[in-house]
């Protein structure tokens, strides 16, 4: 499963970027404006930075101002991807532009039927919204299992892109559901990094590697020698406890 991040926030994209992780990034009108930026400036530097599939969303809601905005969009930058809700206009729009050879993102799917109908207006992704179908005290997960059964069954090519996650176990339970693509925030990146256990183990060995004769935490070992009479490390790495 390919991980997005999604922001629009360009020193998150930079940081969760530098991991070497990121497969692309999905941004949304609501996103935009968080940023404070202008629209087309963040999507060139955030596509000129990750390099992969960058979803930009029109902000119409009829059919023939999206397929224009769409197509001004998809000048951007290569590797742009428009975003087109699902709705009849939006679905009239991916079919459109989907033939003029442009990669499209069907956002605000909440059900099976909604995405078969997408997968069919030809969308290169459907973004099913995980943690919002659980809010109404539906299983989000379960939409995204039955979205990536069905387009199994039928031989469809759409991607499905996990969205609305909210916690790492959702990004989990997607994976294990089928998912092609989660869309991740910032704030999940960061907590899926970290176990306590990761954490006790590094500051031990931290810890230990501490005891080399003349040396801290924080020297290098090429500045900084080892006595094995001192109770640190031999030169293979054995202790001599």
């Amino acid at each position: 499963m390919e991980f997005f991040i999604d922001t629009a926030i360009v020193d998150e994209i930079k940081e969760i970027n530098a991991w070497g992780v990121l497969s692309g990034v999905t941004t949304n009108p609501s996103l935009i404006v968080a940023s404070g930026r202008d629209f087309r400036e963040v999507i060139g530097e955030i596509a000129a930075m990750v390099g992969g599939a960058i979803s930009a969303e029109v902000t119409s809601l009829e059919a023939d101002e999206m397929i224009a905005q769409g197509k001004d969009i998809a000048t951007w930058n290569e590797h742009i991807v428009v975003k087109l809700p699902l709705t009849p206009a939006g679905l009239q729009a991916c079919r459109v532009l989907t033939d003029a050879g442009i990669k499209t993102n069907v956002t605000l799917c909440f059900s099976v039927p909604q995405a078969l109908l997408a997968a069919r207006a030809g969308a290169t992704y459907i973004s099913p919204f995980a943690g919002r179908v659980d809010d109404i005290g539906w299983d989000g997960i379960d939409l995204i299992r039955d979205i990536k059964e069905a387009y199994v069954q039928g031989g469809i090519s759409t991607k499905v892109l996990a969205a609305s996650i909210r916690h790492p176990t959702h990004v989990v339970q997607a994976a294990l559901a089928g998912a092609d693509v989660a869309t991740i925030p910032y704030k999940v990146f960061t907590q899926m990094v970290k176990h306590p256990l990761t954490q006790a183990g590094l500051d031990g060995f931290m810890k230990d590697w501490a005891k080399r004769a003349g040396a801290s935490a924080e020297t290098p070992a090429s500045e900084a020698g080892t006595n094995p009479q001192a109770g640190g490390v031999t030169p293979q790495g054995g202790s001599t406890k």
